[in-house]
């Protein structure tokens, strides 16, 4: 038996400071989850249509995240391993931000065509960014604190996600920079927020960048000796790595399914749902104060579940530990799928609260759980590339949603969008099923001569792998 050298234990503040960027990338994905379709119902965009120019952004994040985490996988450079590739998105997903809110500006295209494009290119930058930040949790932490770092990440999403969220209404309500504009264009609270997201995400990305020490080469070598050296191998080997992808995560691939489903389903299409079906909005009024209120509370709602999901996921490994992963994460889904079908009973604005807490309960749990489980099933010379192809199972369904999805609000639902959100919450119900159809290594017993007793530093509640 070879003999492995433990990674040493970080103090809290050591793993906040790995994962604060994630709260300015959050920031900036809140303020598009919340106000793309308006601004593209703004634009000129049908609401059937939403779900097709939605689907830019699963469809890049298909592509670049796998390619992502393959390349940092092998970088090495003074910057570090994943440093590198989070900056790059964090710029290009700040011009994003700056560029959004002012399609209708560019006279000689299509602004819906160039809100559009700028959607694709701010996913796509999501993503870049996005999956060097998981991967970054589970080189430099040990197995006994991938838990905690999983669940400081989902905090600070949800404190940045609570405050892009916020912030169009905050601006209106608090700073009175108007709500409303003239047709066809986004009004200042929305663009100013967006000008505000572009530096908060920079400044969060700079301040991770700085403060966060990446493992050398030599050191990882440390960490792991039973997985030597291999070969350099092109691209085209994330085809053999998805081919011989874990049993958990083909298992997890379900579950990721119907939530993500789901999750789609409510970004898409909550903006124009609550209008309708609460305001009292017509399909095509875009330019009235109610659609702007509308707007404004749907941020306010998103913002909710957002700092539900925040204080959630600090307790998300008690619960875990308490009773498993697998349990704490189907409770968290069932717990969204009643706040989903709940909003189909709900016409006070007020009142779309309550339902916010079930939302918040689940979206914490799937930023944590999933990975959670996942870490410890795959070898840590491929966790950034498994971590990438694992986001295959969260673009798929909302490919499959945005192709569906506005065809069925529009010819089975009858263009009200209220029944795309009970739709999502069924799909949540589903995805509390499948968990319990998912092999957690966390279940299984050590193999080998070393047990979790002989191991001080790995507790029984939250070791995540085993031992050969």
């Amino acid at each position: 038996m070879k003999n492995i050298v433990e990674r040493p234990r970080l103090s809290t503040w050591q793993i906040f400071d790995m994962s604060f960027g994630f709260l300015g990338i959050q920031f900036g994905f809140a303020l598009q989850n919340g106000n793309a379709s308006s601004m593209l119902q703004i634009f000129g965009a049908n609401v059937e249509h939403l779900s097709l120019f939605w689907l830019a952004a699963p469809i890049t994040g298909m592509i670049v995240q796998p390619i992502i985490g393959h390349y940092s996988d092998g970088t090495w450079n003074k910057m570090g391993r994943r440093k590198p590739y989070f900056l790059v998105g964090g710029i290009l997903a700040a011009l994003a931000l700056v560029f959004m809110p002012n399609a209708s500006l560019l006279l000689v295209l299509s602004p819906i065509m160039v809100g559009a494009g700028v959607l694709m290119m701010m996913d796509a930058s999501f993503n870049v960014a996005m999956e060097p930040f998981r991967a970054l949790i589970a080189d430099n932490l040990p197995d006994s604190q991938r838990g905690q770092g999983f669940a400081m990440q989902t905090f600070l999403i949800g404190v940045g996600a609570v405050a892009g969220s916020c912030l169009p209404y905050v601006l209106y309500k608090y700073v009175g920079v108007a709500e409303t504009a003239v047709p066809g264009h986004v009004p200042d609270n929305k663009t100013y927020s967006f000008y505000i997201g572009a530096a908060v995400l920079m400044g969060s990305l700079l301040y991770t960048i700085f403060t966060t020490k990446e493992y050398s080469p030599a050191e990882y070598a440390a960490f792991h000796p039973e997985e030597g050296k291999e070969p350099s191998k092109g691209i085209l080997s994330i085809l053999t790595d998805f081919g011989n992808m874990p049993k958990t995560m083909k298992q997890l691939g379900l579950v990721q399914f119907f939530s993500w489903f789901a999750l789609f389903s409510m970004w898409v299409f909550a903006a124009p749902a609550i209008a309708q079906h609460v305001y009292h909005v017509g399909l095509h009024d875009t330019s009235s104060a109610k659609f702007a209120d509308a707007g404004n509370w749907v941020g306010i709602c998103f913002g909710i579940y957002n700092g539900v999901s925040a204080i959630y996921a600090l307790m998300l490994p008690a619960i875990a530990r308490a009773t498993s992963r697998k349990a704490a994460h189907s409770f968290s889904l069932v717990a969204g799928g009643l706040g989903l079908l709940s909003i189909f009973f709900i016409q006070n604005p007020t009142m779309l609260i309550l339902p916010m807490v079930g939302i918040g309960l689940a979206w914490g749990s799937i930023l944590a759980m999933p990975y959670a489980i996942l870490a410890g099933s795959i070898p840590a010379k491929k966790m950034g590339v498994y971590m990438g192809i694992f986001n295959f199972f969260i673009t798929f369904p909302q490919i499959v949603n945005g192709f569906f999805g506005g065809w069925i609000v529009k010819n089975i639902f009858g263009g009200q969008a209220i029944y795309a959100i009970v739709l999502a919450g069924v799909c949540m119900f589903c995805a509390a099923l499948s968990v319990w159809y998912v092999q957690d290594n966390q279940d299984l017993p050590l193999r080998g001569e070393q047990s979790i007793a002989a191991n001080p530093a790995v507790s029984q509640g939250e070791y995540a792998g085993t031992v050969k």
